[in-house]
């Protein structure tokens, strides 16, 4: 490795870190600052931005927040509250196990903001010390990222692993890392049911509670949606997302139904063909700009519909369908938290992947020198770099676009990422992501929290055990499935 490689290193480094610190826009943002060090001050051929998966990002989260306009979301959260007050004394597990599901239906973890209060609500009213359910469902409302059909990290693995050979659906993905992820927040439910000193063997929640100013700050306040009228068209504007996703794994599943079209591919070792380099699939207008003859160089083919297209096709429509007919003022989706979350995802991936590939790009040979022996004899262990990353942009579709290629670079198997797919989640690490500090804000006990030290917050140990064991349940699961075919 040597000394320009390191330094250049760092330069990607610190923009990462400056931008994390700054959070936000900031994150993409200041990662332009890197890359335009990198082309302008050294000359490095710039990377390919990811175009694919922020179409399909556009296109998911705009859908998720119609549907919040609409005030669909509303009704979700409502029943799952619903849900939480029927069994309070399970809230240690049900809580993780609702802002598990309301991530994967949406696609992304800043749905969970109104649950999040009646989480803390219920436990403190049972007399649960609420850091117990809260820092695990914070963990499970990102968890559920990689086990959502509409996600960016889910779109993102699927369509870069289709690049490199590596072809698998969506429901193949999650046939892995749903069962993967829900064995990791079992686990980490039940690592957390006992954690800390109830409430009424607390001696600082007791002091703390013996002023009257403070006792009614704490109890004094309920937290609920069930007093909000749900109108009929919210509950339709659901009914039409979820319709959505089930069209768009429908067409996962059976991909010969999809309308097919014709495209020229030129034939590998034919007159010419080595201009190229490789076979490659061509327009007749770009076979004519390289100078070469239709007749015995190509060959027509037809190839289906691509899933990033569907994707972008189905949602557009049912966001369109939701402003039509269940009165979804477009206005309100852009002001709400869906919306703006999913557009500062698209911004740091777009400036994060950018300046990643550009680095990774140039430095390939490299890297594989490098990493070679490890990978070959340890290829779960890209795992690691994957969580390490993850640590310092706190995006998961992030992490995909910028690490996914070059692990399939270094010649790691696709079943094999398939199976580490949950280590992407490792920004809970240093607490600075938004559910978790509006988790810690929301619990007025002050038991959830962020640490003195930093490290010994409230998210840490739920946090490690549940990447630990989905990581090992998902790789074991994976490697099953791949023994039988079926990824």
């Amino acid at each position: 490795m040597s000394l320009l490689m390191i330094l250049q290193l760092c330069i990607v480094l610190a923009a990462l870190w400056l931008g994390s610190r700054y959070g936000s826009l900031a994150l993409g943002a200041i990662s332009g600052i890197g890359l335009a060090i990198l082309v302008f001050g050294f000359g490095m051929k710039p990377g390919t931005p990811p175009t694919d998966v922020i179409y399909i990002i556009i296109a998911a989260v705009t859908c998720a927040g119609i549907m919040q306009a609409s005030g669909g979301m509303d009704w979700l959260i409502q029943l799952a509250e619903k849900l939480l007050r029927k069994h309070p004394e399970r809230i240690t597990f049900l809580a993780p196990l609702c802002t598990f599901v309301l991530t994967v239906l949406v696609g992304t973890g800043h749905v969970v903001y109104t649950l999040m209060p009646i989480i803390c609500d219920i436990a403190l009213k049972k007399g649960i010390r609420p850091e117990r359910p809260c820092g695990i469902a914070s963990i499970a409302s990102q968890i559920g990222i990689t086990c959502s059909p509409i996600a960016a990290a889910v779109v993102a693995f699927i369509t870069i692993s289709g690049g490199n050979g590596y072809n698998i659906t969506i429901p193949q993905v999650l046939m892995v890392t749903i069962p993967a992820c829900l064995l990791g927040i079992l686990m980490a439910s039940i690592a957390s049911f006992k954690r800390g000193k109830d409430l009424d063997k607390d001696p600082e929640f007791q002091k703390k509670i013996a002023d009257p100013v403070q006792r009614e700050y704490i109890y004094g306040n309920t937290a609920t949606t069930l007093d909000k009228k749900i109108a009929p068209e919210s509950k339709r504007a659901v009914f039409i997302f979820f319709g959505a996703l089930l069209v768009i794994v429908f067409f996962a599943i059976f991909q010969e139904l999809l309308p097919a079209y014709d495209s020229i591919k030129a034939i590998k070792d034919a007159p010419g063909v080595e201009l190229m380099g490789s076979t490659l699939t061509l327009t007749a207008d770009q076979l004519a700009k390289l100078g070469l003859n239709v007749e015995g160089v190509t060959e027509t083919i037809s190839s289906p519909l691509k899933m990033n297209i569907v994707i972008q096709i189905v949602m557009i429509t049912a966001a369109a369908l939701m402003i039509i007919f269940c009165k979804a003022s477009p206005k309100k989706a852009i002001a709400g938290p869906v919306w703006q979350s999913g557009m500062v995802a698209v911004v740091a991936i777009y400036g994060i992947a950018w300046l990643a590939d550009t680095y990774f790009a140039n430095y390939l040979p490299e890297i594989q020198n490098m990493l070679a022996d490890m990978v070959e004899q340890y290829p779960w262990s890209i795992a690691f770099a994957f969580f390490l990353v993850s640590v310092l942009v706190n995006s998961q579709g992030a992490v995909v676009v910028a690490m996914l290629p070059l692990a399939y670079k270094l010649g790691i198997d696709g079943w094999i990422l398939l199976g580490v797919f949950p280590s992407v989640y490792g920004y809970f690490f240093i607490p600075n992501y938004p559910s978790d500090i509006a988790t810690v804000n929301f619990d007025r006990t002050g038991t959830t929290v962020i640490g003195k030290y930093l490290l010994n917050h409230s998210f840490m140990m739920p946090g490690l055990v549940h990447t630990f064991v989905a990581c090992i349940a998902g790789y074991l699961i994976a490697f099953l499935y791949h023994s039988m075919g079926w990824i």
